[in-house]
């Protein structure tokens, strides 16, 4: 009950405009204040210090910032062209651009919003002057931009492996099958619109165009190759190759490619601040509800309730996935993740459930929850970009959502889908 009640509330305040963050904070401090009485109050501001202080979580500002420094120089045009040399001869190619360009992408942001707002601003127009409608644009886009939080780094995966207490940088392995698998399964979508729709090619197939951008682009395929393979590898952490992004994007963007000027720096580092603001007031107020639960002891009941009625790990994973498919529509996938996996954690370990293999079941439900409204803040960001309707975009985006289940599906009761390359690299 106090659990439906601490939900209920947030989501309420949620519904009236106050950010989440402030929801968390204030439903936990309630909920602590009636329970514990108010002379736990001078602790709270402790509590939520110490939430945010966690060493891999200073991996979050670093990657936003990384990114954030990208999206200023011409890393994304490059992408862009490199992936229209490649996949452009086929029908409805710019929707082809747009998946091959995110996965790329995915590999520096870490973030889908990011994503879309960095390739869209491109390539949202682009296909709209070759007569896709505003809706097919924004919703390749956007379904594209959500393999960002699949293939690593992720931040929600950092966010999940804090909570969860469990490996980031096997997250991260995990995460690549399943988001080439996405990927795959976005292009057969495209190709289903561009049939349906007769969207045209864009080039033909030219070797030497397809080399000629390869080279332009060629360090921004360096970027995560060295980053990525330095932290699996065990060379550096999660953290620490965050840190060498930062500074790798500074030396590309301004030295090599000499396109990042001071102003486009200091921008970035605003765009920057203002994102990893709002993931860390989350974290802190997370810390709150935490220790709210934690001393209630209500994650324990959660679990007995559930195994009282099945046992069953695939049963489970079943109701977990309904549970944060329908919170997906309601809170941004930190939030999501901040309030939930606390709760569930205790019960999914009990029934026997490998916390990675659960780590991809949760980012995959939560980038289907960035696509389906009311709340689906990488849908919207797309939406504003292109001007249309978020509803008929929804309608558009349908075939798109279609294939994320059906990857989440797979992952979800296939677990060698996401755990095999961890167990290549790590054993186990």
């Amino acid at each position: 009950m106090t659990i439906t009640l601490m939900l209920v509330g947030m989501i309420a305040l949620a519904l009236i405009n106050v950010p989440i963050a402030v929801a968390l904070a204030f439903v936990a401090m309630l909920a602590i204040i009636i329970v514990q009485g108010p002379q736990m109050l001078p602790n709270l501001a402790l509590v939520m210090l110490d939430g945010a202080s966690s060493f891999p979580l200073l991996a979050i500002p670093l990657f936003i910032l990384s990114g954030a420094i990208m999206n200023a120089s011409s890393i994304s045009r490059r992408l862009i062209a490199f992936a229209s040399a490649l996949v452009g001869f086929v029908r409805g190619g710019l929707s082809m651009v747009a998946i091959g360009t995110s996965v790329f992408f995915a590999e520096i942001s870490g973030s889908a919003v990011a994503d879309v707002a960095a390739l869209g601003t491109i390539l949202i127009p682009a296909m709209k002057n070759r007569g896709y409608s505003k809706e097919v644009a924004a919703a390749t886009m956007s379904s594209a931009a959500s393999l960002a939080i699949i293939i690593p780094p992720s931040i929600p995966m950092i966010l999940y492996a804090v909570m969860a207490q469990t490996s980031v940088v096997k997250l991260f392995v995990a995460g690549i099958i399943p988001g080439l698998i996405g990927a795959l399964a976005m292009a057969g979508a495209a190709y289903h619109h561009a049939v349906r729709f007769d969207f045209p090619r864009e080039q033909r197939f030219r070797r030497a165009e397809v080399w000629r951008t390869f080279k332009e682009a060629l360090w921004a395929f360096i970027l995560p190759i060295a980053i990525l393979g330095s932290i699996f590898g065990g060379i550096v952490t999660a953290t620490e190759g965050a840190g060498m992004a930062v500074v790798a994007a500074i030396v590309v963007g301004g030295l090599i490619y000499r396109d990042l000027d001071w102003r486009e720096l200091r921008k970035a580092c605003i765009d920057g601040g203002v994102q990893t603001a709002v993931v860390m007031l989350l974290v802190a107020a997370s810390a709150l509800i935490g220790t709210f639960l934690t001393e209630a002891q209500l994650p324990q009941a959660l679990g007995k309730a559930i195994t009282g009625v099945t046992t069953n790990k695939y049963l489970v994973l079943l109701l977990l996935n309904v549970a944060f498919l329908i919170l997906g529509m309601f809170l941004h996938s930190a939030a999501a993740i901040i309030l939930v996996i606390p709760i569930v954690m205790p019960m999914v370990i009990a029934v026997g459930i490998d916390p990675i293999h659960f780590g991809l079941v949760v980012t995959l439900n939560l980038a289907i929850g960035q696509q389906t409204p009311p709340v689906a803040s990488v849908l919207m960001t797309a939406c504003a970009i292109a001007k249309a309707d978020i509803w008929q975009t929804t309608k558009v985006n349908i075939p798109y959502i279609a294939a994320l289940l059906l990857v989440l599906l797979l992952c979800t009761y296939v677990p060698a889908v996401s755990l095999w390359l961890v167990q290549v690299f790590y054993g186990g």
